[in-house]
Formats: structure tokens, C-alpha cells, sequence
């Protein structure tokens, strides 16, 4: 599939559906008479012959533009990696999306304030783009949407949304007004925690 991955985030929020974002490679190219789509995992590359070796077997061609797309940096962090909910692909997105609302309906029958809180709580590591488009749409479900799916509970006192950057501000790739902006915006209409300068471990 070919994937718009900045509205990701919205796939994982329930903002929208992961076919607003994919559409099939195949389709893409529906037009082009000498396009050919295999979908394969690549185990070596033989320049020699211009062939690539897969496990559907074996492709000649005359230019190779290797294109490796793009996974999540833990940083070396193992224990983040096997813990976190990474977010690059539509399943991913709907991986995340299951976990909230899996979360919510358990909250809604539990009786525990702790265990309640527990399944609320929600931390988001990295405050790049992503980090703030996240925290951003969790806090509009927060906001706008999840009172009214769950009236049973009380999201002023139970859901906190926590940004953690590492960095002494948000979006550093962007200028320092659009960090601060963001950072406003989040804390002031959403109610996001942010926590800078501060290392998930």
C-alpha cells in the first residue's frame, strides 16, 4: 500500500479510516502498461548480473533504486522497543487504536480508581511532529469525543495526557515560535502534560 504516514495519527485516534490514507500500489498504477507489482522479502543483491534475489525468486533489471521506507528509532532502548506502541504503518495505527478503545470499555466497567487511571493514562515519547499531532488528537478525543462515548467517566479527573521530549522544547526541526505555539496550544486546549529536557529510560 502506498501510505500518506503524516495522518497516521488520525488513523490511530479514529479520526479516520486506514483506507482515507492506503491505497494499493497495484492501483496506483493502473495506467502504466510495463509496471509490474511483486510483493517479496529481498535476501541479496547480485550487481553483477542485475539481479535481485527474493524468496519468490529471482528479478533481473536494468536500474535498482532501493527504497527502504522507514521504522521507528528506540534509540537502543530494548525494552521501549518490545513495550511501545510504534507508529509508521496502518496496522500499527490500528494496533493503537484497538488499545485505546480496549482500554476505555475496560475503564467504564471498573470500579478501582487506580486501575482506572492506570488504563487513561497515556504517554507519548517525542515531541517531533508526530509526537505532537498524537498529543494533539488524543487530547480532542479526550476533549470532544470520549465524553460522550463513555459519559460514565470523569476525563477531567481520570485521563492525563503526558509529551515527554527529550530536548529543552517541542518540534525542534520547526522554528522556535511553532514549538512554543505548539506547546501553548497543547497544554492550554487540551490539557497535555508536557514534560521537556526528560529521558524515557
Amino acid at each position: 500500500y502506498h501510505t500518506f504516514q503524516p495522518l497516521l495519527y488520525q488513523v490511530a485516534t479514529a479520526g479516520l479510516e486506514p483506507d482515507s490514507i492506503a491505497g494499493p500500489l497495484r492501483k496506483v498504477f493502473d495506467d502504466e502498461p510495463n509496471f509490474f507489482f511483486r510483493m517479496a522479502n529481498v535476501d541479496s543483491i547480485s550487481p553483477d548480473e542485475n539481479m535481485v534475489n527474493t524468496d519468490i525468486g529471482r528479478i533481473r533489471y536494468d536500474h535498482l533504486i532501493i527504497a527502504t521506507g522507514t521504522k521507528t528509532n528506540y534509540f537502543g532502548n530494548k525494552s521501549i522497543e518490545e513495550l511501545a506502541f510504534p507508529l509508521k504503518q496502518v496496522p500499527q495505527a490500528l494496533n493503537l487504536r484497538s488499545h485505546i478503545l480496549q482500554n476505555m470499555e475496560r475503564a467504564v466497567t471498573s470500579k478501582d480508581e487506580k486501575e482506572i487511571d492506570r488504563l487513561t493514562n497515556f504517554v507519548i515519547v517525542g515531541g517531533g511532529p508526530t509526537g505532537v499531532e498524537v498529543a494533539g488528537a488524543f487530547g480532542e478525543l479526550k476533549v470532544h469525543v470520549l465524553p460522550k462515548d463513555y459519559p460514565e467517566l470523569d476525563f477531567d479527573e481520570n485521563m492525563h495526557i503526558y509529551l515527554v521530549e527529550g530536548l529543552e522544547r517541542l518540534l525542534p526541526s520547526m522554528s522556535e515560535k511553532a514549538g512554543s505555539r505548539a506547546q501553548h496550544d497543547l497544554e492550554e486546549r487540551f490539557k497535555v502534560n508536557v514534560k521537556l529536557g526528560t529521558m524515557v529510560e
